[in-house]
């Protein structure tokens, strides 16, 4: 694609990166196939060429962000199918993230819509507040039928039961089981160890098991990759910086071999700590070396050999393949490798490349195409007639259970089960 940025513009390291993605894009259209809004609205704009027509407008004529070029960047999940297909490696992420957080500081939203991003930025983040927000969410139900649809749906996603565990867990050490072979720093994450605390702890039994040391880090955050999708940029940069200042001596010190994720959306952004913080002389080498040790858990399981079951089930299930995972750090059968060797029957739905419209907030922000993306997945799962769904992550959990007619699980949870773990709680039903 041909640009004409001036020489000044170009001044500008991240003007000058998005240029040189801008140059890489042929025009060929591959990505719009592969596109979840394209395929559903029908719109070029909403498409990974017709956006980044958009961007290149948009900041190539150094504009404020309209109205119109935000809602069809709004409208993109994320999902990273396009950058899959892409024959000419268009890193569409970098320019997506880039052109959010320009909007982000040029457009002035609606009233009610920069409320309702404030809150998610502020409170999803922060599992402590989280924690007391979900403490009083059935009172605010009490409301939803004359509440905001986007409000109304915030709730919607969020159970109503007791969350009085502790989740301060920093500092912790779970030692290896028999001879220790590896040091591991699992991220805790934020929303995830608030409502489903079990995936830290089935993540921390079968990494013991397989011979880890698995510590949580003093001082670690949220990843960042939930704000710096909403175009927050700074907030997300000193989420970023904090975890690399939190892990820098473990990394500086070779005392670790690998950095644990279990919400593929959390490793997907671990693996761009490098390029986030490219610019930075104090912490980009820290946070390359982070990005090198960044391992999804069933990634690393897979690393250290995988495992023979003690327990094999043979129930049939059907893996709903996290858009982070496959798009995003490009793991590709790893999870149906390790779940057949489990002793499950594993299947995967019909497009099972298309995001189920969880990504991240959008299925609070944009909850209209989120639901028509979840009851396609919904029915293209239950097609294939399993006993439960695995995923990788919170995210497309919280977004199908509701609709499911059948339990859904992390992965880690199953091969934590079949490894000498507890059964999921999900499973009881069964």
């Amino acid at each position: 694609m041909e640009t004409r940025f001036t020489l000044a513009q170009l001044d500008d390291p991240k003007l000058a990166e998005s240029e040189k993605i801008l140059r890489s894009c042929v025009h060929c259209g591959f990505c719009i196939s592969h596109c979840p809004t394209y395929m559903l609205l029908g719109d070029e704009l909403d498409s990974p060429r017709g956006r980044i027509y958009l961007i290149k407008d948009m900041l190539e004529n150094d504009r404020p962000a309209s109205s119109h070029v935000v809602k069809h960047l709004d409208r993109c999940l994320s999902c990273l199918s396009c950058m899959s297909t892409c024959p000419s490696g268009v890193n569409y992420m970098h320019l997506v993230d880039h052109a959010r957080s320009h909007a982000e500081k040029t457009y002035k939203r609606p009233v009610f819509d920069r409320f309702i991003r404030t809150f998610l930025v502020n409170i999803l983040p922060k599992p402590k507040k989280f924690r007391v927000l979900l403490r009083l969410v059935w009172i605010a139900r009490i409301f939803s039928a004359v509440m905001p649809r986007k409000l109304d749906r915030m709730l919607s996603l969020l159970p109503v039961q007791d969350f009085t565990a502790p989740i301060d867990s920093a500092g912790m050490v779970w030692p290896a089981e028999g001879k220790k072979r590896k040091r591991v720093i699992l991220l805790p994450g934020c929303v995830q160890q608030v409502l489903a605390p079990q995936i830290n702890a089935a993540t921390t039994r079968i990494l013991t098991r397989l011979g880890c040391e698995v510590v949580i880090a003093e001082g670690s955050r949220c990843c960042g990759a939930l704000v710096n999708h909403l175009g927050h940029e700074t907030q997300a940069l000193n989420y970023v910086r904090a975890n690399v200042d939190a892990l820098q001596n473990e990394v500086n010190g070779d005392r670790v071999d690998a950095i644990i994720a279990n919400a593929s959306g959390c490793g997907t952004m671990l693996k761009d700590y490098g390029f986030m913080l490219r610019a930075d002389p104090t912490r980009a080498d820290v946070a390359n070396k982070i990005s090198g040790l960044a391992r999804d858990v069933l990634e690393y399981i897979d690393e250290l050999g995988g495992f023979i079951p003690d327990y094999p089930q043979h129930l049939k299930v059907t893996y709903q393949n996290a858009c982070s995972l496959q798009h995003g750090q490009k793991i590709g059968n790893t999870p149906t490798k390790l779940l057949t060797l489990a002793g499950f029957t594993v299947t995967e739905p019909t497009e099972a490349h298309l995001c189920c419209g969880s990504a991240g907030t959008y299925n609070i922000t944009q909850p209209e195409i989120s639901d028509q993306l979840r009851q396609r997945k919904v029915g293209n799962i239950l097609k294939t007639s399993p006993d439960l769904v695995a995923t990788g992550n919170i995210g497309c959990l919280i977004q199908l259970q509701t609709d499911l007619e059948v339990p859904i699980v992390h992965s880690v949870e199953l091969l934590d089960w079949v490894s000498g773990g507890p059964p999921p709680k999900a499973l009881e039903k069964l």
